[in-house]
């Protein structure tokens, strides 16, 4: 559970320092980057600890599984609540999918 809170927390730094900057366009291009940097370091600090203490319950691809579902999950509500944008059918369809693979990856077969 601790990997999952820590994987979410990087996730929600990592949304932010790759999406956040679409509002503000005005600004120079270096200072969203100086910034997203910034904020991607952030990210750093919770994903490196999430995969050190996950990878003794789960295999790297598991984590990298993870990973993946949470961040769709962290951005969906990040464009619908912050960029305001549509959630379209599609975009579930998909998503769908890809928590369907993920569902493979942690099937004991």
């Amino acid at each position: 559970m601790k990997t999952i809170i820590l994987l979410t927390i990087s996730n929600i730094f990592m949304t932010v320092a790759w999406y956040g900057h679409l509002k503000f366009k005005h600004y120079a291009l270096w200072m969203v980057i100086l910034v997203s940097w910034l904020i991607a370091f952030a990210e750093y600090c919770f994903q490196v600890p999430a995969n050190r203490i996950g990878h003794a319950t789960f295999s790297a691809a598991q984590l990298k599984t993870i990973q993946e579902v949470i961040s769709l999950t962290v951005f969906a509500v990040f464009s619908v609540t912050y960029l305001k944008e549509d959630f379209k059918w599609n975009y579930f369809v998909g998503f769908v999918f890809i928590v369907l693979g993920a569902w493979f990856v942690f099937k004991k077969w």
